[in-house]
C-alpha cells in the first residue's frame, strides 16, 4: 500500500503532486490544496510530504514515509492548531526552521493543516518566506477553498483542488482496510458524507453513532419555544462535556509536564517568574477547548443540515440516495407534514448558525436562534 492509496477517488486530482515527486521540473515551492471537509487535504499534504522524503516516490513501507506521515520525520513539520486561529509566533517560529536545511531527508516540506486559521496579519508574516523560499524547503498550505486564504498568499503557491469522493469508495476503503460490515461501511460513509475520518469513527463507535441519532431526533422534538430552547441547551451541554473528555486529561498531562520542567511541584506555590508560563499555558488549553466545542457543534448542525437535505429529497421526488437511509421512516415521516418551503427555511437557518459560530457569536444564543427556527410552522404542527 502506498502513502497515495487512502486518497480514495482523488486520481486525477492528486496527478500533478505525484507528477512533481517524480519529475523535479514539475516541483515548485509552495502549494495550496483545497477542498471541502472529507476530501482528505490534510490527508494529501502529509502523503505528498512522506512521498517527497521515500526514495521510491512513497511506497508507504519505509521508515521515511512511516515517519513523515506520523509526524515525527526530522525535516516533515505538521502544523495543525487545536485553538482558533494560528498565532503570529507559531508562524514566527516555523519561518525560523525553515531557514534550516534537510537535516537527513531530501526536502524541508511544511504541511499547514489549517491555512484558513491564519489572519490576515499573520498570512503576512508568511508571505515573504513563500515568496523567497531557502532551497529545498517546501510550503503546503490547506485549506477548505482558495478563498479562504488570501489572495497574496494564494497567487503564490500551486493550486491543488480535491473533491469529495464518491460514497462507495469510502465505504470500500472501511470493508479492506478496517474490517468493517459492508452494510454499516455504507451507512457510516454515507452518514459522514464521504468524510473518512468521521465515517471510520461512526463504523467504530457505537457511542457515536447514537450521539448522531440524538442530534437528528432534534427535528421532530422541537415542538415550541420552550423545547427549542432546551433542544439548544442540551447541544451546548453535549459540547461542553465532549471537549471537555477530549481535552481534560491531556490539560493535565500537560500542565504537571511543564511544572516538571520548571521544577515546581504540582499543587505548590509558584515563584512569581513561573506563574507567566502556567498561564499562557491554560490560556492555550482554554482556546483549545473552545475550538473542540465549535467543531462538537459544527458536526451536530451538519448531521441536521443532511436530514432535511433528505427530507428535501423525498418532497421534491429526487432520484437520489438519501444520506440518512438508516433513517427512512422519520425522514418520510417529517416530510409528508412540512412543506418543501419549509425545509428550506431549515436549512437557511442551519447555515446561518453555522456562520454565527464561526463568527464568535455565544453557542447559546446561536443556537437558540437556530432551534426556534426549526418549529413546525405549517400543517398540524403550527405553533404559532
Amino acid at each position: 500500500m502506498t502513502v497515495w492509496d487512502e486518497l480514495v477517488g482523488q486520481d486525477q486530482q492528486l496527478a500533478p503532486l505525484r507528477n512533481a515527486v517524480a519529475d523535479p521540473v514539475a516541483m515548485t515551492h509552495a502549494w495550496l490544496l483545497t477542498g471541502p471537509p472529507g476530501s482528505g487535504r490534510s490527508n494529501a499534504g502529509r502523503a505528498f510530504a512522506a512521498a517527497l522524503q521515500c526514495a521510491e516516490g512513497g511506497c508507504g513501507e519505509c521508515r521515511e514515509c512511516a515517519t513523515a506521515l506520523s509526524g515525527t520525520h526530522a525535516d516533515v513539520t505538521l502544523v495543525r492548531t487545536e485553538k482558533v486561529t494560528i498565532s503570529i509566533q507559531e508562524v514566527r517560529e516555523l519561518i525560523s526552521a525553515a531557514q534550516s536545511a534537510p537535516s537527513q531527508g531530501r526536502w524541508r516540506v511544511f504541511v499547514v493543516e489549517d491555512a484558513d486559521r491564519m489572519t490576515e496579519r499573520t498570512a503576512n508574516v508568511l508571505l515573504k518566506s513563500i515568496e523567497e523560499p531557502p532551497a529545498r524547503t517546501v510550503w503546503v498550505l490547506c485549506a477548505p477553498s482558495p478563498q479562504d486564504v488570501p489572495v497574496t498568499i494564494r497567487s503564490r503557491c500551486r493550486a491543488i483542488a480535491l473533491r469529495t469522493p464518491e460514497v462507495e469508495a469510502v465505504a470500500a476503503l472501511l470493508v479492506e482496510r478496517d474490517g468493517i460490515a459492508p452494510e454499516l461501511a455504507y451507512q457510516s460513509a454515507a452518514a459522514a458524507q464521504s468524510h473518512i475520518g468521521r465515517a471510520r469513527r461512526l463504523a467504530r463507535d457505537p457511542e457515536a453513532r447514537a450521539r448522531r441519532d440524538q442530534v437528528l431526533a432534534l427535528a421532530t422534538e422541537i415542538r415550541g419555544v420552550g423545547d427549542a430552547v432546551l433542544a439548544a441547551e442540551d447541544l451546548v451541554r453535549v459540547a461542553d462535556e465532549d471537549a471537555k473528555a477530549a481535552t481534560e486529561e491531556r490539560d493535565a498531562e500537560e500542565k504537571a509536564q511543564l511544572l516538571e520542567t520548571l521544577g515546581a511541584e504540582t499543587g505548590g506555590r509558584l515563584a512569581p517568574a513561573l506563574r507567566a508560563q502556567v498561564r499562557q499555558l491554560e490560556e492555550d488549553q482554554k482556546r483549545r477547548a473552545t475550538r473542540a466545542k465549535r467543531d462538537v457543534l459544527d458536526r451536530a448542525i451538519t448531521d441536521l443540515m443532511s436530514l432535511y437535505r433528505d427530507v428535501a429529497v423525498i418532497q421534491t421526488g429526487a432520484s437520489v440516495p438519501l444520506v440518512n437511509a438508516s433513517h427512512d421512516g422519520h425522514i418520510r415521516d417529517l416530510a409528508g407534514r412540512t412543506a418543501l418551503a419549509d425545509t428550506m427555511r431549515c436549512l437557511d437557518a442551519l447555515g446561518t448558525a453555522r456562520e454565527r459560530l464561526a463568527g464568535n457569536v455565544a453557542p447559546l444564543l446561536a443556537l437558540e436562534a437556530m432551534a426556534l427556527e426549526l418549529r413546525p410552522q405549517t400543517g398540524a404542527g403550527r405553533s404559532r
